[in-house]
């Protein structure tokens, strides 16, 4: 009798794992086909069904979601999304660490995210919870574009998408027009993201490719292997940027020229050319793109 105690013991928290794994699985309807996917990063999904409910780990992404979802298959939001408004309306989700328990509770078809926000071994334990998780990447403003018409086609919006796409790219390209046949040289800007250390936006950023669409260029022309590389004073007095970007000339005199002097050297402080970008803008790949490259233009054509 002891032992059979102990037998069902060890048997029934199994049993209930199972049953909460069994719960979150999707429900195929009959003669539903499953959906393949294929994420930015090469791995498969297969979902039973078309994804009916999905949020997003990152801030970026939730912003893409609101922008071409019906907002009801948005079940959720991560302690940094705070645009648009309606997203400051859902559930909250703990994205780091990831809450497992809450996100199971959650029920998702979909989980979607961006290349460097989400570890893969998060994704992989996600999977092996019953909940895809499904990559996206960036590395131009088009990237953004096609990520949106993406969005569209797995959550059966196309047309919503593609109204945006369409709209966003004619305005992309009006701003490209102007600034094509600048005749000056191109503008060499550096933006930095963190002061002690120093990291900057590298050349292997959305940055990057705003930058050459407003006839500017990257002061950072190395390809680092972090995207956000950390750079040595003497590297950025070598490249002595035109336009530096990363807080008010008053913020960046306390928080970075104090603390680097020999800095004041670089053209972008003698010709007071600083300025503080918004940082939701700056560092988001998503939607609101447009305005992020009008606020650039507005400090490189002042």
């Amino acid at each position: 009798m002891e032992r059979t105690r102990r037998h069902l013991s060890t048997i029934f928290p199994i049993l209930a794992l199972f049953l909460l794994l069994l719960s979150c699985q999707p429900e195929a309807k009959e003669g539903q086909e499953q959906l393949v996917l294929k994420d930015d990063l090469g791995r498969e999904l297969i979902l039973e069904r078309k994804p009916q409910r999905v949020f997003s780990f990152a801030s970026s992404m939730t912003e893409m979601l609101f922008a071409v979802l019906d907002t009801s298959s948005i079940i959720a939001r991560t302690p940094h999304d705070d645009y648009p408004a309606a997203a400051l309306q859902k559930p909250l989700v703990s994205n780091y660490p990831v809450d497992y328990e809450q996100v199971l509770a959650l029920k998702p078809d979909l989980v979607f995210t961006v290349e460097g926000i989400t570890p893969l071994e998060v994704a992989e334990r996600l999977q092996e919870l019953g909940v895809p998780v499904y990559y996206q990447k960036y590395r131009t403003v088009e990237d953004i574009f096609t990520g949106l018409e993406d969005i569209g086609r797995i959550m059966g919006r196309e047309q919503q998408a593609k109204q945006l796409t369409d709209s966003l790219r004619q305005e992309v390209a009006q701003l490209k027009n102007r600034h094509q046949q600048q005749k000056q040289d191109p503008q060499r800007v550096l933006a930095i993201t963190w002061s002690d250390p120093i990291y900057v936006y590298g050349q292997n950023t959305i940055f990057t490719d705003k930058l050459r669409l407003l006839g500017a260029e990257n002061a950072v022309q190395e390809v680092f292997e972090q995207p956000y590389p950390p750079l040595t004073r003497e590297y950025i007095l070598k490249l002595n940027p035109d336009v530096l970007l990363g807080g008010t000339k008053e913020e960046l005199e306390e928080k970075f020229f104090n603390l680097y002097p020999e800095l004041r050297k670089i053209k972008a402080y003698q010709n007071n050319r600083i300025y503080n970008p918004t940082d939701n803008l700056m560092s988001r790949p998503g939607p609101r793109v447009v305005e992020s490259l009008r606020e650039l233009e507005s400090f490189l054509y002042p």
